[in-house]
């Protein structure tokens, strides 16, 4: 059980019939455990979780200082230290590596709950989305459909990345009284400045794959071409009707780079992620890769997530994946 006491209230966070029961910090609305606590709440070793949370600030998934806060705290000698607490971000993300049967039931029980607020959790203003009712059934469609996708075998592992997805769409709903028409609208976007040539494109995997082949991460057969797909798919990003180009912005470009590479297969092994590295590099040439945080936009863990989600998807479902991800990286 994580409790908070303060002031007038009692908010019970999360609880087990098992334990622990720990009183925790709330400050800038969210709650803050030590290290030594988030290893108690997970049943692990703190040296367990001094390095899933290096894994996690090293690898760029949390920014340190949005997620660390040092808040004087009482220790067992009844002596006040300063010491360094983690937010719900990070204690989170632990949850999601921790292999003890502690964390597995603080997963399960996430999973459900975080879903269940994203998904139900803005019906708060009723009066304002009943105003936008057709907006808004835009938006339930592509997060019903995380949802659905969600419990498929293959997104085994990648709850988090969901809800992260999911999270981050969510957000969408503030731009609701931005659009005119009854749907919800792909954004107009960046213009872009650097075109993906095949050339350049086919450059680009033969560097990836030497990479990938001294690490022996792949093999001979990785970026192998079928056909003249990779040529078709590049040549159908400036696709043009009536002089004017069929995907006018740059989000909607990388959008649809990723995607049909994925779902056409142009390769004849990893297709995945050479639509990846791609859409990355993309990005990144157009110096639309990050945002003004220097986080990027879309990080390589729900990168992996929309992968996966795409390789799922049903053909019919082509436009709500692509109005995600230009979503996303608005």
């Amino acid at each position: 059980m994580i409790k908070n006491i303060q002031n007038k209230g009692e908010i019970i966070i999360y609880e087990t019939k098992q334990g622990p029961k720990l009183d925790v910090k709330m400050e800038k609305q969210t709650v803050w455990l030590t290290q030594a606590q988030i290893g108690l709440l997970f049943d692990t070793e703190r040296s367990v979780i001094t390095k899933h949370l290096r894994s996690i600030l090293d690898s760029g998934e949390l920014k340190e200082n949005s997620v660390c806060a040092n808040f004087a705290h009482t220790a067992a000698d009844g002596k006040t230290y300063n010491t360094k607490f983690y937010d719900l971000d990070a204690i989170i993300s632990v949850g999601y590596r921790v292999n003890s049967k502690r964390a597995t039931q603080f997963r399960i029980w996430a999973t459900k709950t975080l879903k269940d607020h994203l998904v139900h959790g803005y019906t708060i203003n009723r009066k304002r989305l009943l105003e936008t009712k057709e907006k808004f059934a835009e938006l339930q469609t592509a997060i019903s459909f995380l949802r659905e996708k969600a419990k498929h075998e293959l997104m085994a592992g990648q709850e988090q990345e969901i809800l992260n997805l999911l999270a981050y769409y969510s957000n969408s709903l503030n731009i609701l009284e931005k659009y005119d028409k009854n749907k919800l609208n792909l954004p107009s976007g960046e213009k872009t400045r650097y075109a993906l040539t095949y050339e350049l494109a086919s450059e680009v995997i033969k560097n990836i794959k030497a990479e990938l082949i001294k690490k022996k991460q792949a093999g001979d057969i990785f970026g192998r071409q079928s056909a003249h797909k990779l040529e078709s798919i590049l040549a159908n990003l400036w696709q043009t009707f009536g002089g004017r180009e069929l995907y006018k912005s740059l989000e909607e470009k990388a959008a649809h780079l990723l995607y049909l590479i994925i779902k056409d297969h142009p390769f004849i092994d990893g297709n995945k992620r050479i639509a990846s590295f791609l859409f990355v590099y993309f990005l990144d040439k157009n110096n639309f890769l990050y945002r003004k945080n220097e986080e990027k936009k879309i990080n390589d863990n729900a990168l992996v997530a929309l992968a996966l989600l795409i390789a799922i998807s049903d053909p019919k479902d082509k436009e709500v994946m692509i109005k995600i991800i230009v979503n996303l990286l608005k």
